[in-house]
């Protein structure tokens, strides 16, 4: 994991190889190719591309239009107009209708970096989460990236997926195949579950080995299908280690932290922390900076974890046992 890729820029070489192989793909913009990467596209297929200005509504309606007519459109935009600026329409003309728009937004998070608050989209999982048919996507790394973008050309219905600014670890290899609905443990243990998404999965990883060093063993899972989510993965990994920490780069409300805490408390409570911003917005700074600010780092992720195997150590609780029938709520 030496190696880092920024998930934007796959998404971008991901489209153009994609391009080759669906002739009905689209790909529109809101004049922000250069950063979404989209301009790859354009350059490849200028005959497919829509650069629809700053006018992200006319973005997502235009994109409805175009799935009613049979293409596959490919919609991009910073996270934070794509699902702020134009909910509504994708509530309205996208997600309502169950039409086949794949949303891909980049610059989610705060590792947006200098371009402060107003940019950096700490919302956008809330926002699309709730919406029915929405299927959520936030790769954790290059190749996760790919086959997530991938499999949203050959898939009928709206997708919503994040990347990000910032190059990332590379946690997969070329091998990986996503699956809807399927979440990925990426290192076994007994003591705690740590649960990311995005670029806060390698932090789960470095957090991991910090623990191991004190004589603490931590599961890592990989939720990156963040709905539909894997509860079953979910809810066997808190039955088997009793404690979960959730980490992501975003609000603590209506992300990661929501959605594990939602299904845990129906079907198998236990000590939990969740990592994330905690009812603040963005500010300006270094994405490493940030990161920092926000106690989005691995040190972070380890001192949640000691914090709820104390939790679990002083309760009674329900114990490690054989998992009893279950509903998936």
């Amino acid at each position: 994991m030496t190696s880092k890729e920024s998930t934007r820029v796959e998404y971008g070489k991901t489209l153009v190889k994609l391009g080759e192989e669906y002739p009905d793909i689209v790909v529109l913009d809101a004049d922000l190719s250069g950063s979404t990467q989209t301009h790859l596209f354009a350059k490849a297929f200028p005959d497919r591309f829509f650069n629809m200005g700053v006018a992200e509504q006319d973005l997502m309606g235009t994109a409805a239009g175009l799935a009613v007519g049979g293409k596959i459109p490919f919609a991009s935009t910073f996270a934070m107009f794509a699902t702020g600026r134009a909910w509504e329409q994708i509530r309205q003309t996208i997600a309502y209708a169950n039409l086949n728009v794949k949303i891909v937004a980049s610059h989610g998070g705060v590792t947006v970096g200098e371009d402060g608050g107003s940019h950096q989209a700490i919302e956008d999982l809330a926002l699309m989460r709730i919406l029915p048919n929405m299927v959520v996507l936030v790769p954790a790394d290059g190749p996760q990236t790919r086959a997530m973008v991938r499999w949203a050309a050959g898939y009928r219905g709206p997708v919503y997926i994040r990347t990000g600014r910032m190059p990332v670890p590379v946690i997969y290899d070329d091998s990986y195949r996503f699956e809807l609905g399927r979440g990925s443990i990426l290192r076994e243990g007994r003591d705690v579950t740590l649960i990311g998404i995005g670029l806060m999965v390698h932090a789960c990883l470095e957090a991991a080995r910090l623990l191991e060093a004190e004589g603490l063993s931590a599961r890592v899972l990989n939720l990156a299908c963040l709905k539909p989510l894997d509860w079953e993965l979910l809810v066997d990994s808190a039955r088997r280690t009793g404690a979960v920490v959730t980490a992501e780069e975003h609000l603590v409300t209506g992300g990661l932290g929501s959605a594990v805490s939602e299904i845990l408390s129906e079907n198998w409570p236990v000590p939990m922390r969740r990592i994330g911003l905690k009812d603040v917005f963005g500010i300006s700074g270094k994405p490493e900076l940030l990161l920092k600010h926000f106690g989005l780092t691995a040190d972070d992720v380890k001192a949640a974890a000691k914090q709820v195997l104390a939790r679990e150590n002083r309760g009674s609780g329900r114990g490690r046992g054989e998992l009893s029938a279950i509903s998936k709520g």
